[in-house]
């Protein structure tokens, strides 16, 4: 079989046989192998009679990233056996054709060429790692919170702080500047791991990258402290935040493409921080991207984050007099 010479010289799949099509199906739900090609019957008969013939893609429908690359590689192969086979015949019908590119121009009279914004070929590491920094900046950001302001609130220490002689602004610049150096750290360790261990290739400036982070970092700890300064004790400020951190998670495409989200799935993600924070690091680190071309993103980060500290100041201040 041609399949079988190709793989020989690419050790691209590995091939086994099955007897049936419910024969591929049981491997597949039992985790043997990732997909099959069903050839009917009367494939070989259709095609010596200068007939189209079918071939049928059977794939784990549990794993979509893998499914389509099978899909897509598996697709590319048998187009490319069927150009040489269509060359083929063209030779033979065709006096005109004398070589192996003019056959190919006749068969296919164009050829269609893909071309990134930046040199090489990302990968999905490429596209999961910016959002996961973001997400890193957010969680320590909005977990940390409950820690520094409900814990001491309840074991008495922030009754100390409040009879201190300093301003109730530097009390809560002291709490968020603890969070921000965590949170950039946290993400400074992923983007080291990114590039070193999953070859993660940074297109645009460092500098904007970190900038970008502790953008996040503003943008949240408003919100956190708003949560916090509402709850009784931390265990509600801790619960209150996962159950807003968790939407925010897979509902700003740090996993996946918003675009593959339904229509009102993707509403909601608009109106997340965590969207923007998102698609600013990859838009910088993937494709290479400056100022002028994050601003929207940059813009809503920067009102939301001023927005809700201006909410937060007031909020903790009367939280503290309670």
């Amino acid at each position: 079989m041609a399949l079988q010479q190709i793989n020989s010289n690419t050790s691209m799949i590995a091939l086994s046989n099955a007897s049936s099509v419910s024969d591929i199906k049981s491997m597949v739900q039992k985790g043997d192998i990732e997909g099959g090609i069903v050839i009917p019957s009367n494939f070989t008969e259709s095609i010596l009679n200068g007939e189209q013939g079918t071939l049928i893609i059977i794939t784990d429908q549990s794993n979509p990233q893998v499914s389509a690359t099978i899909q897509a590689a598996l697709s590319a192969v048998f187009d490319q056996m069927g150009t040489l086979i269509a060359q083929n015949k063209v030779k033979g019908l065709n006096p005109a054709v004398v070589n192996d590119n003019n056959s190919l121009a006749y068969v296919k009279p164009y050829s269609v060429q893909t071309e990134g914004v930046v040199p090489g070929t990302p990968s999905y590491f490429d596209f999961i790692a910016p959002g996961i920094m973001a997400m890193t900046v957010m969680m320590s950001v909005m977990t940390g919170l409950p820690v520094a302001i409900s814990q001491e609130k309840e074991v008495g220490t922030l009754d100390g702080m409040m009879v201190a002689p300093i301003n109730r602004l530097s009390i809560i610049l002291g709490k968020t500047l603890g969070q921000t150096a965590r949170g950039l750290l946290q993400g400074a360790i992923i983007l080291v791991m990114a590039a070193v261990l999953f070859h993660v290739a940074i297109q645009g400036s460092i500098l904007l990258v970190f900038a970008l982070l502790l953008l996040g970092v503003f943008s949240f700890v408003g919100l956190g402290i708003v949560i916090t300064s509402f709850a009784k004790d931390q265990e509600t400020a801790q619960m209150m935040m996962m159950t807003l951190m968790f939407p925010m998670m897979f509902l700003s495409g740090v996993f996946f493409p918003i675009q593959q989200m339904p229509w009102y799935m993707q509403d909601i993600s608009r109106v997340l921080p965590l969207t923007y924070a998102s698609q600013a690091l990859r838009k910088v680190m993937v494709l290479g991207a400056g100022i002028p071309d994050i601003t929207t993103e940059l813009t809503i980060m920067i009102v939301f984050g001023a927005i809700m500290t201006a909410i937060a100041v007031p909020v903790f201040r009367r939280m503290m007099t309670r």
